[in-house]
């Protein structure tokens, strides 16, 4: 992955079957076997390049399930919006926070 402002382009290999899902609830969501949790490594005192890196990989393997919470930064809430701002670049139809 470039850590330039090139657009981000999704690995279209990401659904190859190297990550797991399993149906969650009556509805049929499907939920990788792994969730990347963005509690301290997404608030507002850690490089957004770095978070971005993290997201996209994490994204480029498989994974669509973000773990997300009112108070997890720090400072509190942080990660909310510094992960908003990654995953706007993501196809919302394939993830779940």
């Amino acid at each position: 992955m470039s850590m330039t402002s090139d657009p981000y382009s999704p690995d279209p290999k990401r659904y190859d079957g190297r990550m797991p899902y399993r149906r969650c609830g009556r509805w049929g969501i499907q939920l990788p076997a792994i969730t990347l949790g963005c509690w301290h490594n997404f608030g507002g005192d850690i490089v957004i390049e770095n978070q971005r890196a993290m997201i996209y990989a994490a994204f480029d393997a498989g994974i669509t399930h973000f773990d997300l919470a009112n108070n997890y930064g720090p400072p509190y809430g942080s990660a909310e919006v510094n992960v908003g701002k990654i995953l706007k670049d993501l196809p919302r139809d394939e993830i779940l926070i």
